[in-house]
Parts: C-alpha cells; sequence; structure tokens
C-alpha cells in the first residue's frame, strides 16, 4: 500500500488538532484544504472571512487566484462528508476530560438567522431573523449546544428550508418546523453521548406540541419558557395565562414570602443573586401533574418583565407522587432555576462563532458546502476549548510582537498575513486570537474576555473535584 504523501502542517498547535481528523480525508489535497480553512477562520482579519479573506487573497479581485479556488473546491465539491467531521469532533470533545459532558449539564436549543441575498442559495427565504429582530431574507440554522455553565461547545446545527423550498410546501412530507428540528437535534445529541439533565428551550419552542412529544418519544426532561400571556382553558374562576397563575401566588414580603421560596443564582463573575421561584397551578400544570408551571422572579409583588420566567418541565417535584416512579429525576426549585439560567449560554457561543469564527461569511450556494462551512466553524471553536485545556508551553523567544508600539494610524493601508504564516497574533485588538507559539490560553480567554466560568459549588456529577464558586 502507497504511504500517504506528508501534509503542508497548519501553524503552532492547530496541526496537532488537524491530524486527529486525516484519516477521514481522502487525498492530500482534502487535508490541506482542512488546514487551510481553520486557519483562515483563526486568523485575524479586518474583513467578513470569505473564502478570498480565509485564502489571505484580495475580494474580488483576488478570487481566481489558486488558494481561493482551491478552498472554494475543498468546500463545494471535493467527496469529504461533514457528518463524519463533526463525529470526530465530539469524540475528541467527550475523550478530554475537561470538557466530556455530563448528566448535570444540559442540552440547550436556539435557532438564529442570518441576512443573505438572491434566492438561489439553499435554505433562503424571507423569515424571522432574530439577530435582526425582523422578517427578512435569510438563512435560519438550527443549532444545539451542551453546557454545564463552565464549558460550552456546539453539539449539532441544521438550517431550516422554507415552506416554499418544497412542492407542496408545509404539506410536503420533506417540510420540518424549528420546533420538529430542534427536538431531533436534541434527540441526536443525547444518542451520541452528550448526557444532559434537561433539554433548555425559550418560549418558541414550547407553542409546539410535537415538540414535547418528540423529546418524550426520545427520554428526554425539558425545562421551557412560557408566553406569560399565552392562553389556556380553565374555569372562569381560575387562571388562564401563566402571568395569572403567578399573580395568584401569596406573598407578603421577604419575611413572609407565602409560596415563594428563595433561590440563590451563582454568575460566573462570582457574584450571586436572590430571586424567588415557586409551583404555581394553571390548567394542566401542577406540582403533582406530570409537567409543572415553575415561576421564577427578582420581585414577585411586581414580576418584572425582564427578570420573571415562567417555565414548563416535566421534572417531577421532589414531592410529587410519581417522584420516584417517573422516568426522570426530580428536581426542586433551585435546580429548576439553575437548568434554565444555562440557556444564556447558546448566545454566547453565537458571538463568538458569528463575529469571531465567520459563521454567516459563506459565499457558497448548495446545501452541502453550507453545512460543511458550518461544521468547519464548529471545528474552530472546539479547537480554541482543545487549547485552553492544554498545558501552555514555554514562549518562542522569536516569535513577532503581538502588539507592537509602532501599530499604524487608522485609515493606513496595510497588507492583510497570509494565513499559512501565523495562525494568530497574540491578543489582537480586533480578531481576539492568540499567537500560537504563545500561551494558547489567551486565545480562549480573549475570545470570551473572561475565560471559562465556574460553576456553583456542589456535588460532582463525574465523581471527581471540579471548579467552583
Amino acid at each position: 500500500m502507497t504511504a500517504r504523501r506528508p501534509c503542508p502542517p497548519a501553524p503552532g498547535p492547530l496541526e496537532d488538532y488537524a491530524a486527529r481528523f486525516d484519516d477521514l480525508f481522502f487525498s492530500l489535497a482534502q487535508r490541506r484544504g482542512f488546514r487551510e480553512y481553520l486557519t483562515g477562520l483563526l486568523a485575524p482579519r479586518e474583513r467578513n472571512k470569505t473564502i478570498t479573506c480565509l485564502a489571505g487573497a484580495e475580494p474580488v479581485a483576488g478570487a481566481g487566484m489558486p488558494g481561493v479556488q482551491r478552498l472554494q473546491f475543498f468546500l463545494s465539491e471535493s467527496p469529504w462528508e461533514a457528518e463524519q467531521i463533526n463525529d470526530r469532533r465530539l469524540e475528541l470533545l467527550r475523550e478530554e476530560p475537561a470538557t466530556a459532558p455530563h448528566d448535570g449539564g444540559v442540552i440547550v436549543i436556539d435557532d438564529s438567522g442570518d441576512r443573505k441575498d438572491g434566492t438561489a442559495t439553499a435554505h433562503v427565504g424571507r423569515q424571522w431573523l432574530g439577530r435582526l429582530g425582523k422578517t427578512d431574507n435569510g438563512i435560519v440554522t438550527v443549532t444545539t449546544v451542551w453546557t454545564d455553565g463552565r464549558v460550552y461547545y456546539p453539539l449539532h446545527a441544521t438550517p431550516c428550508t422554507p415552506a416554499h423550498h418544497f412542492a407542496r410546501g408545509r404539506s410536503d412530507p420533506a417540510f420540518r418546523t424549528k420546533p420538529q428540528l430542534s427536538a431531533a437535534l436534541a434527540a441526536r445529541g443525547e444518542a451520541a453521548g452528550f448526557g444532559c439533565r434537561a433539554v433548555v428551550a425559550d418560549c418558541a419552542y414550547s407553542v409546539s406540541d410535537t415538540w414535547y412529544l418528540a423529546l418524550r418519544e426520545a427520554g428526554l426532561a425539558y425545562v421551557v419558557a412560557l408566553k406569560p400571556h399565552r392562553g389556556t382553558c380553565a374555569p372562569a374562576d381560575q387562571p388562564h395565562t401563566p402571568i395569572e397563575a403567578a399573580h395568584a401566588l401569596a406573598w407578603h414580603d421577604a419575611e413572609h414570602p407565602g409560596d415563594w421560596t428563595p433561590v440563590e443564582r451563582h454568575f460566573r463573575d462570582g457574584h450571586t443573586e436572590t430571586w424567588w421561584a415557586a409551583d404555581a397551578h394553571l390548567s394542566g400544570y401542577g406540582p403533582d401533574s406530570p409537567c409543572r408551571l415553575v415561576v421564577a422572579t427578582t420581585d414577585p409583588a411586581t414580576l418584572p418583565p425582564k427578570a420573571t420566567w415562567y417555565l414548563a418541565t416535566n421534572l417531577p417535584h421532589p414531592h410529587a407522587p410519581h417522584a420516584t416512579t417517573g422516568p426522570h429525576p426530580s428536581a426542586d426549585l433551585t435546580e429548576i432555576v439553575r437548568l434554565y439560567g444555562l440557556r444564556p449560554w447558546i448566545e454566547q457561543s453565537y458571538k463568538q462563532i458569528k463575529d469571531e469564527l465567520g459563521w454567516a461569511d459563506f459565499q457558497v450556494r448548495s446545501d452541502r458546502a453550507i453545512r460543511r462551512h458550518q461544521t468547519l466553524v464548529n471545528c474552530a471553536f472546539s479547537f480554541c476549548w482543545d487549547q485552553w485545556f492544554t498545558p501552555s508551553g514555554p514562549l518562542d523567544p522569536i516569535a513577532p510582537d503581538p502588539c507592537p508600539d509602532d501599530r499604524p494610524e487608522r485609515g493606513t493601508k496595510q497588507t492583510p498575513p497570509t494565513p499559512t504564516a501565523l495562525l494568530a497574533q497574540g491578543t489582537t485588538f480586533s480578531p481576539r486570537m492568540a499567537h500560537p507559539r504563545h500561551h494558547p490560553q489567551s486565545m480562549v480567554a480573549s475570545l470570551d474576555g473572561h475565560g471559562p466560568a465556574r460553576r456553583a459549588a456542589g456535588p460532582d456529577p463525574r465523581g471527581h473535584q471540579r471548579t467552583g464558586h
């Protein structure tokens, strides 16, 4: 059997990470393309990370350069499987003790939209784009993230195809709504070995009966937000909405809380806040019912809209009749609030994969190329965690100064560095990545601003010591 030709190495520690995927590529060109694409995603740039940018070429004028065409072919035409790459990425996360999943974490689901022009690109259509806060022409992708409040990383992603792309519209058998796609991704994450305490989602998913059914069939618990004014059938003298059920709870003051229980929330910067939580009664919901309505707020008297959660969960109350016989362990109010409090970590991951790693900067049209780009962005994100937990090595004395004192004035024309020359130069003032020969922890620290968060102290689900507050 002919030995494989050696591949030009990726810069710095990226080579060790990229080499773990080599057996999934059939040719030298694919292995080289994988390294060059990740290098371009991680390298500092002053413009959108299109393929010309990743190759270090000028926009438009440089589109015909060999390096650009090589990356274009790698992304669009080369025969490799994005799902295999993503599976290997998740395997590496599971094998690393610091990022390995455990049953105390959650799978967060959400969707994110990005504007795209035209109609020829797969999955493009007029739809709600949450990032813009309006309906516009673009692509919406449903994603899942695993987190325990200390580490967080994407699991799977799938674009949501608008109904007009199907011959029979919404009635077409192949059409899937965002709740249907998200439930399937959550089940897929759990099946891939990323166990969780619950699946967490915002109120956009609580309106779908198929979402609840799919999670139930997958054997997954959930904590999902409800819209405060969404009505339900009930007798005239009983609450009809979650907010009415919350107002029906007894409260006088902190010394006489009535139906409310104080809950201490821990935040990543070390500070704590006292919230108040209670099990409310609403038609179909109750502490003794299969589905509970939990209200959590900073002020039970006024229920401030921006600091009040109305949560539905199938985690049983500790004193419910089915607490010991149900499919899921019971959870008290503190646990329910903790689980939903992990949901914002998916928003944090969006900031990094979009603002730093170029999630929406692709300029390809096919479904396969779009999914490949998203997979490669997730690989770049996971590489940052891989380096964060890698012991630091000695500094390279000949490495260029990442922040020279003679930085040119704004507006001065500069030639961007070639991606294959360096992964990133120090903690830069704009693209926030670290020089590969320097301390690798600065890579994620600058992306995140504070490094990995520390979760509240408590029993360790995996049986070994973990960092706490």
